[in-house]
């Protein structure tokens, strides 16, 4: 009866379904939507107002939305052209100088040894050459590794022990 006196209507008994239809209970805290439907519809309002904003700036020609720069006081008509966009088409198989075609590119598959062909995943060893290994290649000696090991021993050690010489002393 006092609902109806001060003209409040009590909120609904039970629960309520999403406005999208989407199965799952809503809240009246998410204006009757579940929790997925109200934050897809919170980051496409974000990213309006954002697109908003970055077309405002464009076209006033401000580099941040943040700054405000004094506005003069006359009113100034300016038309500003946008660009169109470009539309870039690309050779299909590219041949580089080697010979090679993207067949590399054609690998961002399953992770495999480059010996044995054998799915490494994550447990897989990149060799200093490049190459990734399963466990029973992973050493140089066991697959052939074109990698010379000598000769980045030796420029490493000559790096790190660099040739002092002192002055000469004059002879008395």
């Amino acid at each position: 009866m006092e609902n109806n006196e001060t003209g409040c209507q009590a909120p609904p008994e039970g629960p309520v379904l999403c406005i999208n239809n989407c199965g799952f209970f809503g809240s009246a805290s998410t204006m009757n939507m579940c929790s997925k439907c109200h934050k897809d519809m919170v980051m496409k309002r974000e990213q309006a107002t954002l697109a908003a904003t970055s077309i405002e700036n464009i076209i006033n020609g401000s580099s941040s939305g943040c700054e405000k720069e004094p506005v003069a006081a006359g009113t100034v008509s300016m038309q500003v052209d946008l660009p169109e966009p470009k539309i870039i088409s690309l050779p299909s198989p590219i041949v580089s100088g080697s010979g090679e075609t993207d067949e590399t590119k054609a690998k961002e598959g399953p992770s495999r040894c480059s010996t044995c062909k054998k799915r490494v995943g994550l447990t897989g060893f990149k060799c200093r050459c490049g190459n990734l290994f399963c466990g029973s290649h992973r050493y140089s000696d066991k697959h052939e590794c074109p990698f010379d090991y000598r000769t980045a021993g030796r420029d490493a050690i000559a790096k790190a022990n660099p040739v002092v010489k002192a002055e000469k002393l004059d002879k008395i």
